[in-house]
């Protein structure tokens, strides 16, 4: 890598960001007005919340999200939150990711936060081993539920 920057992502980001995606979700990413709305959501209501990307020689080739929670547990420290990190397939295993999460530990700490989370697909085993390299431990367990969330919650819509 010649010139990495990452930096904070904005709208003329986001057809890269969405490419990115692409290649995480099998291609099936939000339109590029849904995720321009999103993201001004998101920068107004969520002024901690930041959208990164990684950019080589000016192109971008990798992303991630980073969520900053307040907290009244744990001594009233906030937490941080590691979402959707993205390195194109072209560029992994050259320390494009170390430094994309070495970002993130930079932000979560200056923000004073107790610790630095995140959540991998059960199969992305890869991703698994990189995490624990930086010092990520397996820690509890994570549930999900898609859905709709409470049974027979679409029958009491209609």
């Amino acid at each position: 890598m010649t010139d990495l920057t990452v930096r904070r992502a904005g709208k003329p980001d986001l057809p890269a960001v969405l490419a990115l995606y692409g290649e995480l979700n099998s291609g099936r990413v939000a339109t590029l007005e849904q995720a321009e709305a999103l993201l001004d959501r998101l920068t107004t209501a969520y002024p901690d919340y930041g959208l990164y990307v990684a950019e080589v020689d000016g192109a971008i080739v990798g992303t991630f999200c980073l969520i900053i929670l307040d907290n009244i547990a744990h001594w009233g420290m906030p937490s941080a939150l590691v979402e959707s990190v993205v390195v194109a397939s072209g560029h992994r295993g050259g320390g494009l990711g170390r430094a994309m999460m070495h970002e993130a530990f930079r932000l979560a700490q200056a923000r004073g936060c107790y610790k630095l989370a995140l959540s991998s697909n059960v199969d992305a085993k890869p991703a698994h081993v990189f995490y624990e390299r930086l010092g990520f431990e397996r820690y509890g367990y994570s549930f999900r539920l898609d859905p709709p969330f409470l049974p027979g919650a679409d029958e009491v819509t209609r």
